[in-house]
């Protein structure tokens, strides 16, 4: 074992009520990797050499090993999972139950050693840009009639950036883009995201 159990890992399995089995099971297989426990994100959360590899998090319907550069996995066994459309690097093996966990003790392992070997190549994610998302045209015309407004949003953190052209993309309706894109003008010319207070 490379290292000690974190405390704080201790006390949120103590404090599971549902997933208990699956994610000890689960902890016991990251542990045997020889990776680094910490708690991270108010989840178990595994590194090596200071990089995130891979994290346990549960939810209403599976709990899950959730890979944080999966997308650059191997997946010869055709069980990584995308979340959403929206996640780029991220990918989740899921499980409903501790035997779904034990009968693939061997590829779970496998795929952790491939996430390992990714941090040691150095390899990155090559994320969209943003200029690979389209400005809807609502939000555009918006940039025209306020320039200071496209400065802002070309301010904005490419996360930012992202998540506004997906909110006002999302509608389907040219009125309710517009209402969206006004609702946040001032939100955007403050330098602030969609969430942000």
């Amino acid at each position: 074992m490379k290292n000690d159990m974190h405390p704080k890992v201790d006390e949120f399995l103590s404090k599971a009520d549902q997933w208990k089995e699956e994610y000890i099971a689960l902890r016991n297989i990251v542990r045997d990797c020889e990776l680094t426990e910490e708690f991270k994100w108010k989840h178990p959360c595994y590194t090596f050499e200071g990089k995130n590899i891979v994290l346990i998090h549960g939810f209403k319907e599976y709990c899950a090993l959730l890979f944080h550069k999966g997308a650059l996995l191997k997946d010869t066994h055709g069980i990584l999972i995308q979340q959403t459309e929206n996640v780029q690097a991220a990918r989740q093996i899921r499980f409903t139950n501790v035997q779904e966990i034990t009968d693939k003790e061997a590829i779970l392992k496998d795929y952790i050693h491939q996430a390992v070997e990714v941090e040691k190549a150095g390899l990155e994610v090559a994320f969209k840009k943003e200029t690979d998302y389209i400005i809807p045209e609502e939000l555009h015309d918006k940039f025209q009639e306020i320039p200071a407004l496209k400065a802002a949003f070309e301010a904005l953190t490419p996360g930012r950036q992202r998540a506004y052209i997906l909110y006002f993309s999302q509608a389907k309706q040219a009125k309710t883009r517009q209402s969206r894109v006004e609702k946040y003008v001032k939100h955007i010319l403050d330098g602030k995201g969609l969430n942000d207070k």
